[in-house]
């Protein structure tokens, strides 16, 4: 799913590309840059400002608030920029930086994530620029450029591409003669933080407050002597604890220059053992899904009891991970979402559940860098996410990973994590069209694995491109075909009909390609249900089971005045 323009951070735009002509010409033409690259010298410095974005954006401006600083993944340091293509913005961050004429520099940046390019502007003499179409692990992009006679600053930039997912950069360097700022300055190691305190304690969690450290960019927080979390603020909730045992917790203020040394070690203690979370209400024979957005990105800004009675299954997106891998975490933005507070938040999950809605917590999204990978990590997933469940009462787990899983693993989270909460546990899953194209793909194969205790796979209908449907023809996305004719592949490839929904956008702007009218959306419910209003593909048969649809997101719905759900909620709940 796409936080999209103005996220405060990012995680992927939620699909893989379609490559087309124009994106090969755009590409082609990036790829000329060649035999650029030169070392600098010994007395060269690097003339970017606030090249590891320690600082926040300072010193650089991204296009359409695209851009954002973010706590994982960094390379060095403790932040890196996040910056999210949506609709025509492809997240250009940009900087101005001062420059000598008639002298050459090495420019490079550090990347990560979906397709990411790395330039300058303002040369004077040939402008060059560089390209990578995207990485799990750190890559280096580097080329080199001279300045003109009369050349004194230039423009530096990085962006992503059209419909791909959010890129992350880290440690920019423009490295050669000093312009006159001098070169950028090395941090200052930060103070120790004081005034370290427990407050509210859950079966399963610890909430820690301290004081703010001067200089300091982030936090880490250390359970008996171990890291168990990081911060970007003065507070942060330890999760995963067992009832009625007591921790010692300490806590580091870190910058670019490293780490402090642990403030004073505290007590505390998490509460008795009660009764969970409980089972939820039970999920409609048809029902409408919709996410909520923990983040403040241009959508409509809502309190959960601002999602309108037509969604079913609203999906808090998203929890982040942790250092640990597989772990995950949820921490309310309660300044993006306009004082929005986290007890409130908790008590309008109770009064949605009240109205007979689920409440779930969304895993991925943009950000999609929770990795399940091995026997370790499938724990520490399931753990975490039930920790969450009985912290904030959610029901269930959507599974939104959009950088890929590993089925094996993920299946055995998910059964670590139903064992634990029991029958009543809502599981959904948010595919890309490609990770449902085929059983053999390891999105269609966990959904498979966990058949008997999954809720809804809605996989998203867009940002995709042209796909094959299950009669084996290319359809385009945008139409009912589309949306039929894939839906069709999951239904004749194993799932039951009522473990089937279709993921769109509730506006234009809620994804940067793929929008269809609710009309289509109902058109293609009754193809699927009742072999009526189908386009050119017609299924052989019916699926008068078929669980609904879903909608990226409530907010966005509600900044269009809620025309997807008024249209989409009433019509799925007339079908047979």
């Amino acid at each position: 799913m796409q936080r999209s323009t103005g996220s405060r951070r990012r995680r992927r735009n939620t699909s893989r590309p379609f490559l087309g002509g124009a994106m090969a010409v755009i590409a082609a033409g990036a790829l000329t840059v060649t035999g650029l690259v030169s070392t600098a010298q010994a007395a060269d410095v690097n003339n970017a400002k606030n090249a590891g974005f320690e600082s926040g954006l300072a010193n650089w401006s991204c296009s359409a608030g695209s851009g954002a600083t973010v706590s994982t993944p960094v390379r060095s340091g403790t932040s890196a920029l996040k910056a999210t293509p949506a609709g025509q913005d492809h997240a250009k961050c940009t900087q101005t930086v001062a420059v000598k004429p008639n002298s050459t520099y090495a420019l490079s940046s550090w990347v990560q994530g979906g397709y990411a390019y790395l330039g300058v502007t303002g040369s004077g003499t040939t402008d060059v620029s560089t390209w990578t179409p995207g990485s799990s692990t750190w890559t280096k992009l580097s080329t080199s450029f001279k300045t003109g006679a009369n050349t004194t600053s230039v423009t530096v930039y990085t962006h992503g591409w059209y419909g791909q997912s959010a890129y992350f950069a880290d440690d920019v360097e423009v490295t050669g003669p000093d312009g006159g700022g001098g070169g950028e300055q090395p941090p200052v190691l930060p103070g120790t933080p004081a005034g370290l305190a427990a407050g509210a304690t859950t079966t399963s969690s610890v909430a820690l407050s301290w004081n703010a450290v001067s200089g300091a960019t982030g936090y880490k927080v250390y359970r008996n002597g171990a890291q168990a979390t990081t911060a970007t603020g003065t507070s942060a909730t330890v999760t995963g604890l067992t009832a009625d045992t007591a921790y010692q917790f300490s806590v580091s203020a870190t910058n670019a220059a490293g780490e402090s040394a642990k403030s004073a070690a505290i007590t505390a203690r998490t509460a008795k053992p009660g009764t969970g979370p409980g089972p939820g209400p039970s999920v409609p024979k048809h029902a409408v899904t919709g996410y909520w957005q923990n983040f403040n990105n241009g959508a409509a800004v809502q309190k959960l009891t601002d999602v309108p009675a037509d969604y079913d299954i609203i999906a808090v997106s998203f929890a982040d991970a942790t250092p640990t891998p597989g772990a995950v975490t949820f921490k309310l933005d309660t300044a993006g979402l306009n004082g929005y507070s986290d007890a409130q938040f908790r008590a309008d999950i109770k009064t949605k559940q009240a109205q007979g809605k689920n409440v779930i917590i969304s895993i991925g999204g943009e950000l999609g860098t929770v990795r399940v990978d091995n026997d370790a990590s499938a724990t520490a997933f399931a753990n975490s996410v039930y920790a969450l469940m009985q912290d904030y009462g959610f029901n269930g787990v959507d599974i939104d990973l959009e950088n890929g899983l590993n089925a094996t693993y993920m299946t055995k989270a998910l059964r670590q994590l139903s064992a634990k909460a029991g029958s009543g546990l809502v599981i959904t899953m948010a595919p890309q069209t490609i990770d449902m194209q085929s059983t053999s793909g390891e999105y269609f194969k966990t959904a498979l694995n966990v058949k008997d205790i999954l809720t809804v796979v809605n996989m998203q209908y867009y940002n995709s491109g042209s796909m094959l449907g299950c009669d084996g023809k290319v359809y385009s996305q945008g139409s009912v075909d589309f949306l039929t004719a894939l839906a069709c592949i999951q239904l004749e490839g194993g799932l039951d009909p009522s473990q089937v929904g279709i993921g769109v956008p509730a506006s234009t702007r809620g994804a940067g390609s793929g929008y269809v009218s609710p009309s289509i959306v109902n058109a293609a419910l009754d193809c699927l249900t009742k072999g009526t209003n189908c386009g050119s593909f017609k299924p052989s048969k019916t699926y008068p089971s078929l669980r609904g649809a879903m909608t990226w997101s409530t907010n966005w719905d509600a900044t269009a005045g809620f025309a997807w759900s008024k249209a989409v909620g009433p019509h799925v709940r007339s079908l047979p």
